[in-house]
């Protein structure tokens, strides 16, 4: 499926891995460490992203992966807007926010761009669809 012989392959699924890992030490850190809702909170998203881009994976369905992908593309934004809470309390420093804000919308763009192919690869994706998923400046995933 996709070319990836298991998901630890994925480009999208490694950023998500290592957004998780920076997420997780900047959250132990002063006072976030202290907002226990937005800490939670922001963790369980970035956690959120690499789940689903293996459990789509795992289902060996192109149209379930793409499904799964897009909730993988969603927790991306939801991890980009809980930075923004975390910027504005002064949690995190303007450096780590444009880090993890640029990393999150990578897999952004490439998870909705493998969404888009696994689509495309049922039939099931239509007109108006069919360049929502690029982002300009990010590759195009590779299936080989």
């Amino acid at each position: 499926m996709s070319g990836f012989k298991r998901f630890e392959d994925i480009q999208a699924w490694q950023l998500g891995r290592e957004l998780t890992r920076r997420v997780y030490e900047v959250t132990r850190e002063g006072a976030f460490s202290r907002d226990f809702g937005l800490r939670d909170q922001i963790q369980r998203a970035a956690v959120s992203i690499t789940s689903n881009i293996a459990e789509g994976f795992e289902r060996r369905s192109p149209a379930e992966f793409a499904r799964f992908l897009l909730i993988a593309r969603g927790s991306s934004g939801e991890v980009r807007s809980q930075l923004y809470a975390a910027l504005d309390l002064g949690y995190i420093d303007r450096e780590t926010f444009d880090e993890l804000s640029r990393l999150a919308s990578r897999i952004s763009g490439a998870t909705g761009a493998l969404a888009h192919h696994n689509r495309n690869r049922t039939g099931r994706v239509s007109e108006d669809e069919s360049d929502l998923y690029l982002v300009p400046g990010t590759p195009y995933p590779t299936t080989e």
